[in-house]
Formats: structure tokens, C-alpha cells, sequence
């Protein structure tokens, strides 16, 4: 669920986030920008930081929200470590990725080998036997 149709919650926090990082004066600018009115700003930015956005809750409190420069630099480092870990997950799961590819590619050449082993030499693994289907072994005969 949305405060606002059109824009999901992840989407609604990411602007949120950015509409604190933007200076004072160039505010309007970035809402025109985007598209965007001022007053779904602030009733956004309400339930992000009163913690009600995923359940679509928006607080009755009338009082402003402007975040002083020391914790928007805060919130803007914040946000960057989050990145950050995020990316070096994925590199890492990437990583993970290909090293099963390939190790599945592998085991598939060594299946495919082994079946070809087997179709060419069928009659290495039986016994040889003679004529009468008994084994033939040769021992010196003694003459008295």
C-alpha cells in the first residue's frame, strides 16, 4: 500500500532522502523537476521519519520537519554506507554466482567424458572366457 498512488514506498523514501539532501532555495526547483508538489513532500517526509510510511500512516502533527544541516550530512552518510554494503553484497553474490556456473560447468565436461568412456570400452569390465564359457587358464601338464 501507497500514500500516494503512483509511487511505491521504496520510491516515496528514496525522494524523501533526497529532497533533504537538496539546499536551501534549490527545494522547488527539484519538486519541479520531478514532477512533484510540495505537499506530498511533507506529508511523505512525515511518515518516513515518524516510521508509518510501510503501513501507508500519516501523522496528525501539524509541526514542520527541516532537518539541520549536521543531520541531513548525517542522513547523506548514512544512506552511502547502506550503498556501500549493499553493492559489496551483490559483487559478492555475483562472485558466488559464477564460481557455481562454472563449477557446474565443469562437472558436466566430467559427466559427458564418462559417458563416452563407458560407450567405447563396454567389454573391458567383463571376464574373458573360452569356447565353452568357462574360464581358460593354461598350467603345465605333468608326464610321468
Amino acid at each position: 500500500m501507497s500514500i500516494t498512488p503512483g509511487f511505491t514506498t521504496a520510491e516515496i523514501r528514496e525522494l524523501v532522502h533526497e529532497y533533504q539532501l537538496v539546499a536551501h532555495g534549490q527545494k522547488a526547483a527539484w519538486l519541479a523537476e520531478r514532477g512533484l508538489r510540495y505537499h506530498h513532500v511533507i506529508k511523505w517526509r512525515k511518515a518516513v521519519f515518524g516510521g508509518n510510511l510501510d503501513r501507508g500512516l500519516v501523522p496528525r502533527q501539524a509541526r514542520g520537519m527541516t532537518l539541520p544541516p549536521k543531520q541531513r550530512t548525517e542522513l547523506a552518510k548514512q544512506r552511502a554506507a547502506e550503498r556501500a554494503e549493499h553493492e559489496a553484497e551483490t559483487e559478492r553474490l555475483q562472485a558466488r554466482i559464477r564460481e557455481l556456473e562454472e563449477t557446474n560447468a565443469a562437472l558436466g565436461k566430467a559427466i559427458g567424458l564418462l559417458h563416452q568412456m563407458n560407450e567405447q570400452e563396454p567389454d573391458a569390465l567383463q571376464p574373458k572366457t573360452g569356447r565353452s564359457g568357462s574360464s581358460t587358464s593354461t598350467t603345465p601338464s605333468s608326464e610321468s
